[in-house]
Formats: C-alpha cells, sequence, structure tokens
C-alpha cells in the first residue's frame, strides 16, 4: 500500500473514531469502543480482524503463543491500539511501536478515549521498514 493510501486509511479510520467518540464519550472501557469502531470501520466497507496474534522471533524461532495481540488491524496495513486511560505513559506508545515492528507494518495509531476530546488521545506512529 503506497504511503498516500495508508493517509487516507489512517484519515477514515479517525474520522470513524470520532464518531464513536462523539456519541459514547469518555470513562466506558476499552471493548465498548473496540467493538464501535470495528463497526463504523466494516460500516465503510474495510476489512476489519481483531486481537490479531503477534508472533516474536527470538533466535531464529518464531513463537507465537506470547501473548500479543493487535486490538484491531484495518485492511491489513493499519495497526490501532484502543486505550481508555487517564493518560498514557511512553509504555504505551512504546507499545504501538514494538507491535509495528514484530508485525512488519509501517503505520499505527493509538486512540485513548478516555479524554474531553478525542484529538488530545491520538498518537500516530510510523515504523521505517
Amino acid at each position: 500500500m503506497s504511503p498516500d493510501e495508508l493517509n487516507s486509511l489512517a484519515k477514515r479510520t479517525l474520522d470513524a473514531a470520532f464518531r464513536v467518540h462523539t456519541t459514547l464519550g469518555p470513562g466506558l472501557l476499552e471493548s465498548a469502543y473496540t467493538a464501535c469502531l470495528v463497526y463504523e470501520l466494516r460500516k465503510l466497507g474495510l476489512k476489519v480482524e481483531t486481537e490479531v496474534p503477534v508472533p516474536i522471533v527470538y533466535e531464529g524461532v518464531k513463537l507465537t503463543d506470547v501473548g500479543y495481540r493487535i486490538d484491531i488491524l484495518v485492511a491489513g496495513e493499519l495497526v490501532i491500539e484502543v486505550k481508555s486511560l487517564e493518560g498514557i505513559a511512553a509504555v504505551h506508545v512504546a507499545q504501538l511501536v514494538s507491535y509495528l515492528r514484530l508485525a512488519d507494518r509501517r503505520i499505527g495509531l493509538l486512540l485513548n478515549f478516555n479524554v474531553e476530546r478525542l484529538r488530545d488521545g491520538i498518537y500516530r506512529r510510523v515504523n521505517k521498514l
């Protein structure tokens, strides 16, 4: 997928996230925001996968059942990590960056829905492959 296509996908995803946040507001569980965002993205006709396992390669061995999972993977390209926290810590951003690297994906969004204005809860990261 070209950089322009990835940016367009990210914009469509963010538009859907804004709709979810406008409707629900802050204060709910991550699972509620995830379910509603998946619903919105599928309404747009996008391929959406949830709880996608992220393997680790250690000493040349691919370890698949290590517990890491991408919350939402859109069109096989865009990694979305959903949070509903009082604040995002550096470790949450590092988690997204690690998922991008381990899953060999270029772009990811960390979305914290537990904010008054969603724009304050958006963290976008790009992995240089």
